[in-house]
């Protein structure tokens, strides 16, 4: 995987949807306005972390390369080189796919 040009800071993760398959029921294609938000992720990039109330540096749950489900709901969508990630809250993050 190519290194990506975007280091989140703070909580924040940054992660990549699984690509969906385009769906296609009862031969209408369903268009992406329409689709559910992927929940499946790939994380990309890790913020430097969030802080208790005595500055002490809380580690983060999750690293470079886990799979994980994601808010439906949750993050900002940006675009990079062609490619759409999104940066989430690592609250936003439900839980890691083992």
């Amino acid at each position: 995987m190519s290194k990506v040009k975007i280091k989140p800071i703070g909580e924040k993760i940054l992660v990549k949807f699984a690509e969906e398959k385009e769906q296609i029921r009862g031969g209408i294609i369903i268009p992406d306005s329409a689709k559910e938000k992927p929940q499946e992720a790939e994380v990309i990039a890790v913020g430097t972390g969030k802080r208790d109330d005595n500055g002490k540096l809380i580690a983060f749950e999750v690293k470079v390369g886990d799979r994980v489900l994601v808010s439906k709901y949750g993050g900002t969508e940006v675009k990079l080189d062609e490619q759409k990630y999104t940066i989430v809250r690592e609250d936003d993050i439900l839980g890691v796919i083992a």
